[in-house]
């Protein structure tokens, strides 16, 4: 059965990984932007250093990079994704977001504990949000049995794994776990943050896309207790 493992996972030896990182750290620095980079990393609260990379570009070299390269195994993901967040600049970081986010299908529920250090470590939205959506929803839709670490996650004080329990349905649609959804909700329906309040609105918002009606009906029994962000993030468009 999943755990809530919380160690630092051990970095495999993967000669895929040695290749892509060689590969990128011989690419974005050559296209780093001082100025730009001041302006990202001001935007992002100085969560992050930046190289200063626009996203086109970031992409159109992260393509050159990955270029006639095999596809990976969970190891080989594993490995690069550790190695990336290892490195300061916020831009190793979204590469490994966007490598798990390709190749996820090809990973176990042995994954999820390297999710959790992406998540906890050096954490901000830009990357926690697409690791919820992209990476640990897929784990989870995959093996039903990882759910139970969600429910573990939603009560945790690292917000981050909350707002990450919160979201991490976002793309499920019609095969949405309801009781999570709303419960993981009704749970943390007092938090203070921000970003838990957000993270509410945004799920809930989501999942009406599929059943408006059940949104409406939970938000009317809740509204008492839910923040006023997270009424307001719900019922947009409804």
């Amino acid at each position: 059965m999943p755990t809530n493992d919380r160690r630092t996972p051990s970095v495999p030896r993967s000669t895929l990984a040695d290749t892509l990182l060689e590969r990128l750290t011989g690419t974005y620095p050559a296209a780093a932007d001082a100025a730009r980079a001041r302006a990202m990393t001001a935007y992002m609260k100085d969560a992050a250093p930046f190289l200063g990379i626009p996203a086109p570009l970031r992409r159109e070299l992260s393509r050159t990079v990955t270029k006639d390269t095999p596809r990976p195994s969970e190891s080989d993901c594993t490995a690069l994704a550790l190695r990336c967040w290892e490195l300061p600049e916020r831009e190793y970081h979204y590469f490994a977001v966007d490598y798990l986010r390709r190749y996820v299908a090809r990973c176990s529920s042995g994954l999820l504990p390297v999710a959790r250090h992406l998540v906890t470590t050096v954490p901000w939205w830009d990357t926690v949000d697409l690791l919820a959506a992209h990476t640990v929803g897929p784990l989870v839709r995959a093996d039903p049995a990882l759910a139970a670490v969600m429910d573990e996650w939603i009560g945790d004080e690292d917000l981050w794994l909350a707002r990450t329990a919160l979201l991490h349905q976002l793309r499920h649609k019609s095969a949405t776990d309801t009781g999570r959804l709303f419960g993981y909700c009704r749970a943390q329906a007092g938090h203070p943050d921000f970003f838990i309040r957000k993270a509410i609105g945004w799920c809930l918002r989501e999942y009406a896309k599929t059943d408006p009606d059940a949104v409406r009906a939970f938000v009317e029994a809740e509204r008492g207790s839910l923040s006023p962000l997270s009424v307001r993030e719900a019922l947009k468009g409804l």
